[in-house]
């Protein structure tokens, strides 16, 4: 029995050092073709990042492949999902070209020109100021809006006032401005208006360039009224990407081509109207 015993132990032992060689040799295959197809997904993605000139991406990206603590499981896992996402289409937006293109892999779906961001610097006083550029990197197409309305910020009351050597003053709803004639310049519910002495109350009419002034002032109107919402100017479609930013069309169709929008990328209203029917939600857009 002792014997037998021993034999069967050093039988044993020989088996499991060999299903281990034969574990170790599968895992050293599969870290082999592993790391064969992140550096060929790595050469691609680089080639077109290159393209694209987004660092941004790249970097993420390198992050991605430097991920050494990830398990082989996760690993895989995100190769299979990125290997997915080639198949997908996206927009890639060149700021220096005034183009925009509609892309799946090499192949581009749509392209057009666009307007970009000026670069322009607006001041405001307290050492507050705007820098009116179209972002790069990576955003994604969040929301789609048809016959968007623009609620105006700030800046665009500053930069307004600016160009008509007016100052500006915000109203604030139940702290009315005087007029000079008596009258007073309030809010009525959705409404800012003017209440003559007898009462009478005055809608404003208002519109880009059109804003309601008062004692040399630019009046800056509460969000949410419908004097803060400017219909017309984004054109026929929004394509929003978060933080302000957006794809929309425009009432000034010959800015396309220039560098002259606060941050936006501007299309003709018959190319948004295109995208808008060709891109989904969650598209990715790529900036540079």
């Amino acid at each position: 029995m002792a014997g037998k015993g021993a034999g069967f132990f050093v039988s044993g032992g020989r088996s499991a050092w060999s299903l281990i060689g034969a574990v170790v040799a599968v895992a050293g295959a599969s870290a082999f073709l592993l790391s064969s197809t992140v550096n060929a997904r790595y050469e691609r993605d680089v080639s077109r990042m290159v393209f694209n000139d987004n660092l941004d991406v790249l970097d993420g990206i390198k992050r991605k492949v430097g991920a050494s603590t990830d398990t082989l499981k996760q690993i895989l896992v995100d190769s299979t999902e990125a290997g997915a996402a080639d198949s997908l289409p996206y927009l890639v937006v060149s700021i220096t070209d005034h183009r925009l293109w509609y892309k799946r892999g090499d192949q581009i779906l749509f392209t057009t020109r666009v307007a970009t961001g000026s670069g322009k610097v607006l001041a405001k006083g307290g050492g507050n100021k705007w820098k009116f550029e179209t972002p790069r990197g990576r955003l994604v197409v969040e929301s789609k809006e048809t016959e968007p309305t623009w609620v105006p910020p700030d800046w665009h009351y500053v930069e307004m006032a600016k160009k008509k050597k007016l100052g500006v003053v915000h109203l604030v709803r139940g702290q009315p401005i005087k007029l000079g004639d008596g009258s007073v310049i309030t809010v009525e519910g959705n409404e800012v208006v003017r209440k003559t002495p007898d009462g009478q109350l005055v809608p404003f009419d208002v519109a880009e360039g059109r804003e309601i002034v008062a004692n040399r002032s630019i009046v800056i109107p509460p969000f949410g009224t419908t004097q803060r919402k400017y219909s017309g100017v984004l054109g026929t479609n929004r394509l929003n990407m978060g933080d302000g930013y957006a794809l929309h069309g425009t009432d000034v169709p010959s800015s396309i081509g220039t560098s002259v929008s606060h941050g936006c990328v501007r299309l003709r209203n018959e190319d948004i109207e295109t995208l808008y029917q060709m891109v989904p939600v969650g598209t990715p857009v790529y900036i540079y």
